[in-house]
This record gives structure tokens, sequence and C-alpha cells, in this order.
């Protein structure tokens, strides 16, 4: 099976004390995979990181076996939302826009192509009647499932997404896991920040677990175990006693 991202010895450091040290990991084409750990692991950092907005201290990104810088296109980010200014005066269509740029080149002006593609994108997130909306006037989920339209404009082959379900309600959630499922069913490689225990194991096909290093990497049943979770959280896995619980019992086959 071919790689879609690899990470080397990825290092990363503020103020000289490493948050990130060492990673190394290969992701499969067409995974489905959830970033897993406590809060202050890393986990948006090693994002960061290979998307190059961050410097590395040691290491490096590859990108279908190619750096970052020359497979950039091949690549699509969903940001916090904390990560984003929502007072730009900007509208929905102008912010799924901005995904068709990095094919276009800041100089030549959108084609009806790349607006059908905008439109489009837009419908999938269930937000195309909201296109001439002011992207401040939205809710936090309609805003989220705007930036996974501009991701989707971008046509990537592999989409990194930081918390894309952080603060929705359940409805958008659905949406987005079941917009998740398609990408992937369509060959594309997909991986997320996630916090939530109760539904990795029902969301993603592959697991990273991670604390400042690398716990574990693989299939969901192979890396969402007790010994593994307990690894990565520590004594805080027995705050989350529920899930600990569930997890032990399709151990065990109860």
């Amino acid at each position: 099976m071919s790689t879609a991202l690899e990470l080397h010895d990825l290092t990363v450091s503020y103020a000289r004390k490493p948050v990130l040290y060492g990673v190394d990991v290969q992701v499969p084409q067409g995974a489905l995979v959830g970033i897993i750990g406590p809060n202050g692991a890393g986990k948006s950092t090693m994002i960061r990181a290979i998307m190059g907005l961050l410097p590395t201290s040691s290491g490096w990104v590859k990108v279908f076996g190619e750096p970052f810088e020359k497979a950039r296109q091949r690549v699509g980010y969903v940001p916090q939302r904390e990560q984003v200014d929502w007072d730009f005066p900007v509208n929905v269509m102008d912010v799924v826009m901005m995904g068709r740029y990095g094919r276009l080149g800041w100089l030549k002006r959108p084609s009806k192509e790349d607006r059908r593609i905008a439109e489009e994108s837009l419908d999938k997130v269930g937000m195309l009647p909201f296109r001439n909306r002011q992207i401040a006037n939205l809710s936090g989920g309609q805003q989220q499932r705007v930036f996974l339209a501009r991701a989707l404009a971008q046509q990537s082959d592999l989409y990194l997404m930081d918390e894309p379900f952080a603060g929705v309600d359940a409805t958008t959630e659905r949406a987005i896991i079941a917009l998740l499922r398609d990408l992937k069913e369509q060959g594309k490689t997909i991986i997320v920040v996630h916090h939530d225990l109760t539904t990795a194991r029902e969301y993603f096909d592959h697991i990273l677990l991670l604390n400042m290093r690398l716990v574990a990497f693989g299939k969901t049943e192979d890396t969402f175990t007790v010994d593994l979770l307990q690894k990565t959280y520590g004594g805080r896995l027995t705050i989350l006693s529920d899930v600990a619980r569930q997890v032990s019992q399709s151990e065990t086959g109860q």
C-alpha cells in the first residue's frame, strides 16, 4: 500500500523546550486516522508542523514521497476555529474560493469551473444556501462546515483537520463524519485531531496515540486498547472510566 504521509524524527520546540519528540510514522494512503492524546500532547503542533506553519527542530516530512513544499497542492487543511479571524469581512463563497487559489495562482481569475467546484463543495456540507452570508454571521457549526467546504474545493489527496468536531452540534458532527467516510471511499487520506474517546473507535480505521512522543500507530482494533490508552493518558484514563470499561469489554468480547 502506498504511503500518503511519512514523518521521520519530527521534533518541535517552543523556546528551546521540545513539545514533540522524534515522531516516526508512515500513514498509508486511503486511511481515516484519528490523532488521540491528552491536552498538551502535541496533537495540533504535529499538524501545524506538517503544514510548515511551525519550525521544526529536527526531522522531515514527506507527502506521497515528496517534501511537503513540492506536494503542497495535494494537501487540504482545516484549522482549529480558534485560529481563524471570523471578523474578517468575507462571505461564505469568498472563503471557499480560497481553496481554488492554490491551483489558480493569485494572478488568475477564477473560472466558471472553479465556481462550480466551490458551489458543489458547499452543497456537500449543506451550506450552499448561505453562499452570500458574511462568515461572521454564521454559527460555530456553520463556520466549521464552510472551512470543510474550502478544503473540499482544493480537491486534495491528503486532508489534515485540527479538531473539526470541536464545538459543533450533533447534526453537524454526523454530517462531518459522513463526509470524511465519503472521502475515504474515494481513496483520500484524512488525518483528524480528535478529543472524544467515546467516538474514536467508531469514527476512525486507524488511530495515532500521542503524548509528546508517538505511543502507537496502527489499525484501530490494534491500537485503541486499554494498555495503550493507559500509556497515553496515564492516571488520567481512570477519570474516563466509562471509556476504559467499553474498550476492555470489546477486547474480551463481552
